[in-house]
């Protein structure tokens, strides 16, 4: 999916990332590049930089640090590196940082990053992100997954196996979030949907909860692409004002959006409805859809409400829903109150699902 796919009101995915990451510091580890590679590196460097994002670059490659960063190449073996580093950024947000040759170009990004306390760091392997038994690449990995891939296959490849294990000690230590991609693949992990990489986090889904004020935003931005794709109805703004009110999701390390959901209680109090239910295309195979649903009828039954119910024009979310306990019922079967101002074309194509939360027990 390329990156500068268009979302509703002009809005992109790459739009959506900058927007994250614009006054964040992302840190590079680049153990090397070759001449026909260094411009895939400078770009991405450069829309970062336009978007005043800071960006820290380590190798233990110093000519290569000077292509990237000029002048302004810090000695990690320095004293007062850190201190040093903290007064160049401020007022040049592209900084590279110069690691000793003398160890392990993991373990030497490893001693910075925890040293730095990094919100994000990634690190670019010729061998792009990891894969399955099938070669099908795997999106994201929590601490036990690590656990798993070191006594799995991976033993046997000393470079991956190194190299992972310096991601569990950065993981555990306090990074949030380390992704492994090649430098092809780049442009696409960092600012598309799908991404190209393997993304770590310490945990994967604790964070199920109804939505922050300045998470918002995010939320905006995910309704907005459901709707470009088709599977979200369009809604006006007050209607957005109502959804973003009664919006929940599951965040990634409690930061990162990974999908999100509504539940809109019906004017008498006995009903909800679930809408703008949406998940990040990089995370479908996680159970993120799951999550949000379940967390929806637990909402709906602890207030003590009759039952949920949801509406689409998609055979594929039509499904979904039957798989989570919802039956197809006939649109009398839900508020008629659902139907005033509804497009007509759409009302002749939509689907109603319902769950009877006294029926199931919930």
């Amino acid at each position: 999916m390329a990156a500068d796919t268009p979302l509703s009101n002009g809005f992109s995915e790459r739009d959506f990332y900058l927007a994250e990451f614009r006054g964040r510091t992302l840190a590079f580890a680049v153990p090397g590049a070759s001449p026909d590679e260094l411009p895939l590196l400078q770009s991405v460097i450069d829309v970062l930089e336009a978007n005043r994002t800071r960006v820290l670059v380590l190798s233990a490659d110093r000519a290569l640090l000077e292509k990237i960063a000029g002048d302004r190449v810090l000695d990690a073996h320095d004293p007062r590196w850190v201190g040093r580093l903290w007064r160049t950024i401020q007022s040049n947000v592209r900084v590279a940082v110069a690691l000793s040759p003398d160890e392990s170009a993991a373990a030497a990004c490893r001693r910075v990053a925890l040293r730095l306390r990094l919100a994000k760091l990634i690190w670019i392997d010729a061998a792009g992100p990891l894969v399955n038994e099938s070669g099908e690449r795997i999106s994201l990995v929590d601490s036990r997954g690590i656990e798993s891939l070191l006594s799995g296959p991976l033993a046997g490849d000393d470079h991956r196996r190194a190299l992972l294990a310096e991601i569990r000690a950065m993981v555990a230590g306090g990074v949030p979030a380390v992704n492994l991609c090649s430098l092809a693949g780049l442009d696409d992990d960092l600012f598309t949907f799908e991404g190209s990489g393997t993304f770590f986090a310490r945990e994967r889904y604790l964070d199920v909860r109804r939505l922050a004020l300045d998470e918002f935003d995010a939320a905006e931005r995910l309704i907005q692409r459901g709707v470009s794709e088709g599977y979200l109805a369009p809604r006006g703004p007050d209607q957005l004002e109502e959804v973003l009110a009664n919006a929940f999701g599951v965040l990634v390390e409690g930061r990162y959006l990974a999908g999100l959901g509504a539940l809109l209680p019906s004017s008498d109090d006995t009903c909800a409805e679930i809408v703008s239910l949406y998940t990040l295309t990089r995370f479908l195979g996680e159970g993120i859809g799951g999550h949000l649903v379940r967390f929806a009828l637990e909402s709906a039954a602890d207030q003590g409400l009759d039952y949920v119910f949801a509406c689409t024009t998609s055979e594929r979310v039509q499904a979904f829903f039957e798989r989570h306990g919802f039956r197809t019922v006939g649109q009398g079967e839900i508020p008629a109150a659902k139907w005033d101002g509804y497009p007509e074309d759409r009302r002749a194509r939509v689907r109603c699902l319902r769950h009877d939360l006294s029926v199931a027990g919930s």
